[in-house]
Formats: C-alpha cells, structure tokens, sequence
C-alpha cells in the first residue's frame, strides 16, 4: 500500500473545499438590531394596559383617604372633587371620640388573630395527614374538604348559626371565631405545598425514633415558612373585612367588631355620614397592609411553590 505523500494545493481563505478565518461576533452570536427594536417597541401596549389596571386598581383607595379629609358637603358635591378644598381632621376626631373605637379594634384584632392561628395550626396539620401519612379513608376525606371547598358560605350560614346558637355561643367572642378555625382551602393550600417536599426527611426522623407529631413540629412546619405566610394574610384579611356573620352573632356593642360598628354608626335612618365612613374604611385597611408588607416576601413565594414537585 502506498501513501500519497505529495503537497495539496493550498486555497485562499473563501475557495470551495478551505476553511475561513473564525469571525467573532457573527450573525449566530449577535441578534439584529431590529429584532431588538421591535420587540421592545411591541411592548408599549402591554405597559398601557398594566399602567392603566394599576390606576383603575389603586384609583380608589386614593380617593378614599382623600375623602377622609373632606367635609361632607364637599364630598356630596356634584361634580366631584378629587383633592380637599379644605382639608380637617374633624372625621377622625368623630370617628375616635364619639365611638368605642378601642373596643371595636380590640375585637377585630382578637377575632383576626385567633382565626389566623387556628388556621395555621390547624390547617397545616390536616394538611401533613393528606400529603404524608397513609391511613383509611384517606381520600374520602380529601374528597370531602374538595367538595366543602366548592359550596358557598351562604349555604352553610343558617346550619352554622344554629350550631352556635345551641351551644350558647350568641352574642360572644368564641362564637364569632370558633366557626372559622379551619377552612377547607387552607387545607388544600397546605396539602400541595407539602406533597412538594421530599420524604427522605420524614423517613430520616422515624429512623431517629421521633413520632409524628414531632415530626410535624420540628420538620415540616420550619419548612411550611411560605405557605404560612400566604395563608396567614388570606386567613387575617377575611377574618378582619368579615361583615355579615359578626352583624348576626354579635348582638351588643361590646362585641361589635369594626366593620360592623361602621357600618351601623356611619349609616343613619335618613342619611349616611360618607366623611366618617371614609375615615373607617381608611383606619380598617392599615393593620392588613402592615400585615401584607411584613410578609410580602413570603407571601409571594408561597402564591409561586405552591403545588410544584
């Protein structure tokens, strides 16, 4: 056999059959100039429609703390005025002086709170025996927080009044949180968050001999940080803006929470006091944006996890 040992002809760079010199920056590493530009002047219209759902979303409670400040004969007037003419303090005044304003926070906050914690306790629990324990009736019972899930409060508002009646709960503190200490999204939100995270933990604490409730305390719940918090302010934010169950149960002033309390003071027999109401409504949504900015964080994490394996 014999090997061709003779010289090949060498090419300019550009021939058929020869290689060119290597470009840096080619049109494979670099995109068009154009593309760039219209793909960024196509999203004007997306910027126009969430500038304006942001306003049409942030426009009211604007004027709602703006309102506060007006006079009543400023915010009957026709046309309406967006900033006061003469801004007062004297609907705060009215609503602090001239109302138990203490004692109607004070039931607000302790009806949130209690209902916030029983769902985070509660809820999560439920939560861990649906995702992680095997047991009979397992599915019938997650069939069935589904299928509460899909029926209306008010379906259920007369059955649960009578409960609480019976038990001689009308017109008190318990009877306006123990109906709400576990909701059956809270369960589901607590289920599909903690079928997300992996078994090996569980099975390394029962080989340490630790039992399921120390299991639940120790592991799942430090890992549950984001949908607690989710669930948290879901829970404290229905709890605080409830309006018609409190109305019916409590029947005194001394339970009234501050929804109701505005409701009933700020509306008369022939008129309704928009100043005062305004200034309510403003003092109501502080607590839940304090709430939702301390856990914003989290809350948002919990909404993006949630479900995912």
């Amino acid at each position: 056999m014999s090997v061709d040992t003779a010289p090949r002809p060498v090419g300019k760079p550009g021939q058929p059959g020869q290689p060119g010199p290597a470009r840096s920056g080619g049109r494979a590493g670099k995109p068009r100039s154009g593309m760039v530009g219209s793909s960024q002047g196509g999203r004007w219209w997306l910027y126009l429609v969430l500038t304006v759902a942001l306003l049409a979303v942030v426009a009211p409670f604007v004027w709602m703390v703006l309102g506060s400040f007006k006079g009543e004969g400023e915010l009957r007037q026709v046309p309406p005025t967006w900033l006061p003419e003469s801004a007062s303090l004297d609907n705060y005044t009215q609503l602090f002086d001239k109302l138990n304003f203490g004692q109607f926070f004070t039931n607000s906050i302790v009806v949130a709170v209690v209902v916030t914690a029983g769902n985070l306790v509660f809820c999560s629990m439920l939560g861990y025996a649906l995702a992680m324990l095997d047991f009979k009736g397992k599915k019938f019972i997650f069939t069935a927080v589904m299928t509460t899930l899909m029926i209306p409060g008010v379906v259920t508002f007369v059955p649960l009044f009578v409960l609480v009646a019976n038990a001689g709960l009308i017109d008190s503190l318990p009877g306006l949180f123990l109906p709400f200490l576990v909701s059956p999204f809270g369960v589901f939100l607590m289920r599909q968050f903690i079928l997300g995270l992996p078994k090996d933990l569980l099975d390394a604490g029962r080989v340490d001999g630790a039992g399921e409730l120390k299991i639940f305390w120790k592991i799942i719940l430090p890992l549950c940080g984001p949908a607690l918090a989710t669930l948290g302010i879901l829970t404290f934010l229905g709890s605080w803006n409830n309006f018609l169950w409190p109305l019916v149960v409590a029947q005194s002033e001394e339970r009234y929470t501050l929804p109701v309390a505005l409701a009933l003071y700020s509306t008369g027999q022939n008129s309704t006091n928009y100043g005062l109401l305004l200034a309510g409504a403003t003092v109501v949504i502080v607590p839940i944006l304090v709430v939702f900015l301390i856990f914003q964080k989290r809350f948002i994490e919990g909404i993006a996890t949630t479900g995912l394996k």
